[in-house]
């Protein structure tokens, strides 16, 4: 396509703008950097205000340049954040030194440049690698030097160029291009002048949206009828990246380029939809809420002439009173009026009045003076702990004193009672049963998992959503102010970046510190010295020290089988039968038949899976009783293997002699006792001791003391003297996958070892517990109850505990102690002729 062809004359008043523009604007900014458009308010620019807005037309003769005419060596202008296409006049500030020295040999010359644009803007100092290898010969029109040594030119693009290759780098870039000679367009067909009417639309529908007058704009767009010209045209002007607008210059073929330029009008036109739906939304926001407003203030003008409006609205009054009626002290009263106050001068839609009229209903609704009061009759709340609970003879005993002491010292702080033992043992069930014999509201609030701080004391009135903590939540739950509070699984709370919960508490369970509570949210002081704390753990390792010391720990080891069976006939049967729809008396289970399902079926501390086979049972009566049968249904033990399936666990189970090696321990776990195998093996070696099964450090160092003290007491036991240089030794605790630690082996351990090393079995009806030390005593150790239920359970006959823990014998059963004989011991001495097979 020639060059003289398709022009579009330019006004000269036109001409004379841009001319000001360049000339007299003497602090310019630059777009991005040096080497950069500038914005200069053009109408074709006003198309899609996009950076670098240019001006456009044949301009005296500048476009009257013959492609083959231009120079095939010119300098190189790097610029950064635009790419010039032909036709386009744009102005350039040039700082960097190399650009400068390239305008001026191109100013010195025949005033040509060859333009390429930087593929990463942020590069200041851009080699041939970092320019593109197309783009576009201009020519310098005009050019100013600017008072901090910069230069302002008037570039115009003549052609397209690509570059062979660069000949210089120094003083400035000088490369070898060869201009692009576009092809001619020709006749259109009716495809492509259907092209050419919808980017004219489209172009349109652009200023339309953007509120632009468009009639000298169109005027200028449908002048232009090459497709080549019009793709320059429109996309010199459109807001693409460099990358984008980098690929339409170097398409050559002039329809393609302007299929290229019709796909980043459509992308415009759909956002300048979305942006304008948004700003249509957003004025739309304002003129209702300033029409509210106005309207409201109408309403408050008309209310105040009728004389229904005095001083203080409804609602303020209505706070007002709420605060005076609630009964909180003088100090956090002030506190309140002064929110109310900062109320009363707040929008009433704004989001700071939202949280203090929240605030301010918070304090109104907490019952910062009502207290439920207390059955203190001590018969009657005797008689409720015993019908909710059988055994548990320690917690009712403190309970009932709870209340002797509150009766006749009514000013009395609430205790803080912790409630420790294995699932499964009435913990969380004890709780409802104290407030149930105090005659309180009971709150249960599990802490399982809980690492937010503000959890316990509250988030600070910063946004919309912040709450009070969990405790004053629970308080106004509640109703009252002498609630019983369950705080249950206290031994699982966590820490983060959000917090330490257990260090929140401290104040919370401290009788000489809650009196004060201040939750950051209500951030004034109330008293939860009347509250009566609940606190449940299976364990009392993981809870921190201080928090532990402001605890009253009562310890529910477990139950024993017979009491498991009396507990079965009184609570869980008649539960199971009203929760699967079965009357009274329509389920017999005797109690020597409750007592197998407990000893065969299940083997735990407390009583989930006996209330879980109990609760199978009742439902294959329930579906017997739907399908028409009638009661009673009696369970008997020939049908009882037939619904539960065979015995999981077998008294039986343990092994009728063990061969030398191997001894039976005693371990506490989190959920009871437990039995421990520990096998130990010699073997021709060195002395190695080798130690498997997953042991925890503490058990590692008690197998060294047990070898120490075998090898000190040779010749004692006799045993070979030197069996630690030629035998090696090796210890395992079975279920290798599960960690084992804890300092109650020592016994167990040494009394393994002198098996092996003497080739002599130990008895297998024996279990023991101790830890021992290098003098040979043997130390005390914790959890004797749980240990002596789960070696009744194992069928064990004999259990050997530490002489120190004799004083906890106490605390067993006789009915338990009648099924086992329980020796203690003092010394490692003792322990191997009582411990060998006879």
């Amino acid at each position: 396509m020639s060059q003289k062809k398709q022009k579009t004359p330019i006004r000269p008043s036109r001409i004379k703008r841009r001319k000001e523009d360049v000339e007299i604007d003497k602090t310019p900014k630059p777009v991005k950097g040096d080497e950069g458009g500038e914005d200069i308010p053009e109408i074709i620019e006003a198309l899609t205000a996009g950076p670098g807005a240019t001006l456009f037309g044949d301009g005296d003769d500048m476009t009257g340049h013959n492609p083959a005419d231009i120079p095939q060596v010119l300098p190189v202008l790097a610029v950064r954040d635009i790419v010039v296409f032909n036709y386009m006049i744009l102005p350039l500030f040039v700082g960097r030194e190399k650009s400068v020295k390239a305008v001026d040999a191109a100013l010195a010359g025949d005033r040509y440049i060859l333009i390429l644009t930087q593929k990463d803007e942020g590069v200041e100092d851009p080699g041939p690698d970092d320019l593109y290898m197309t783009g576009t010969v201009g020519m310098i029109m005009r050019m100013l030097k600017m008072p901090d040594g910069r230069l302002k030119v008037l570039v115009q693009g003549l052609a397209r160029a690509k570059v062979r290759r660069f000949t210089s780098n120094d003083p400035y870039h000088i490369a070898e291009l060869t201009p692009i000679i576009e092809p001619e367009a020709g006749s259109l067909t009716a495809e492509q002048e259907a092209l050419v009417r919808s980017s004219r639309e489209l172009s349109e529908r652009i200023l339309t949206l953007r509120g632009i007058s468009s009639a000298d704009i169109m005027s200028v767009l449908n002048s232009v009828s090459d497709p080549g010209r019009l793709a320059d045209l429109i996309a010199s002007n459109l807001r693409m990246k460099v990358d984008a607008a980098q690929k339409i210059l170097e398409c050559v073929e002039p329809i393609r380029r302007l299929e290229l330029v019709n796909e980043q009008l459509l992308k415009e036109v759909e956002v300048a939809s979305m942006q304008n739906k948004i700003q249509t939304m957003a004025k739309e926001g304002m003129d209702k809420a300033q029409r509210d407003f106005y309207l409201r203030e109408q309403i408050k003008a008309i209310k105040r002439e009728l004389g229904d409006e005095g001083d203080e609205s409804e609602e303020m009054e209505e706070l007002r009173k709420g605060l005076a009626a609630s009964g909180m002290p003088k100090e956090v009263m002030k506190e309140a009026f002064k929110q109310l106050r900062r109320l009363e001068t707040m929008h009433a839609e704004s989001s700071e009045a939202t949280v203090i009229r929240t605030y301010l209903d918070w304090m109104i609704d907490l019952p910062w003076k009502k207290l439920s009061r207390d059955r203190l009759d001590i018969k009657k709340a005797e008689e409720i702990l015993n019908t909710d609970h059988y055994d548990l003879e320690k917690v009712k005993e403190r309970i009932l004193e709870y209340l002797s002491v509150r009766k006749l010292n009514p000013k009395m702080k609430g205790p803080i009672l912790c409630f420790v033992g294995p699932p499964g043992v009435g913990k969380t069930s004890l709780g409802r049963s104290i407030a149930r014999s105090l005659g309180r509201k009971f709150h249960r609030m599990s802490l399982g998992g809980m690492r937010d701080e503000a959890e316990i004391r509250g988030h600070r009135r910063t946004y919309i959503g912040a709450m009070p903590g969990r405790i004053i939540q629970a308080i106004k739950q509640c109703g009252t102010r002498n609630p019983v509070i369950m705080l249950d699984e206290i031994d699982k709370l966590g820490s983060d970046f959000r917090g330490d919960p257990s260090s929140a508490l401290l104040e919370v369970l401290d009788p000489e510190q809650n009196f004060s509570f201040t939750d950051h949210y209500l951030n004034v002081p109330f008293d939860l010295s009347k509250v009566m704390f609940v606190c449940t753990a299976n364990m009392l390792d993981s809870i921190p020290g201080p928090l532990m010391d402001r605890m009253e720990v009562i310890r529910i080891p477990g139950y024993t089988e017979q009491e498991k069976t009396v507990i079965t006939r009184r609570y869980i049967i008649p539960r199971q039968l009203r929760e699967n729809g079965l009357d009274e008396g329509e389920l017999v289970i005797s109690d020597k038949l409750a007592a197998k399902v407990i000893r065969e079926y299940t083997r735990e501390a407390g009583l989930r899976n006996v209330e879980r086979e109990i609760g199978t049972l009742c439902r294959k009566m329930a579906r017997k009783k739907a399908e028409g049968e009638k009661g009673p249904f009696k369970i008997t033990v020939n049908n009882l293997y037939k619904l539960l399936g065979p015995p999981r666990f077998l008294d039986d189970e343990k092994e009728p002699t063990l061969p030398p090696g191997v001894a039976v321990g005693l371990a506490w776990t989190p959920v009871g006792g437990e039995i421990l195998h520990i096998e130990v093996t010699t073997m021709p070696g060195k002395g190695k001791l080798i130690l498997t099964g997953k042991l925890g450090d503490v058990m590692k160092e008690s197998a060294q003391a047990a070898l120490s003290i075998a090898r000190a007491r040779a010749d004692l036991y006799g045993i070979d003297p030197n069996f630690a240089d030629n035998r090696d030794i090796h210890v395992h605790v079975p279920a290798g996958a599960t960690p084992k630690d804890g300092p109650s082996a020592g016994v167990t351990l040494v009394t393994a070892l002198l098996s092996a090393l003497t080739d002599t079995p130990v008895s297998p009806d024996l279990a023991m517990t101790g830890e021992i030390s290098l003098r040979g005593r043997v130390l005390p150790v914790g959890g004797i109850k749980e240990k002596i239920l789960a070696a009744v359970s194992r069928g064990m006959k004999k259990v050997l505990i530490p002489a120190q823990n004799k004083k906890d014998l106490a605390e067993i059963p006789d009915e338990l102690r009648k099924r086992i004989t329980i020796k203690t011991i003092e010394k490692v001495d003792e322990v191997w002729p009582l411990a060998k097979a006879k």
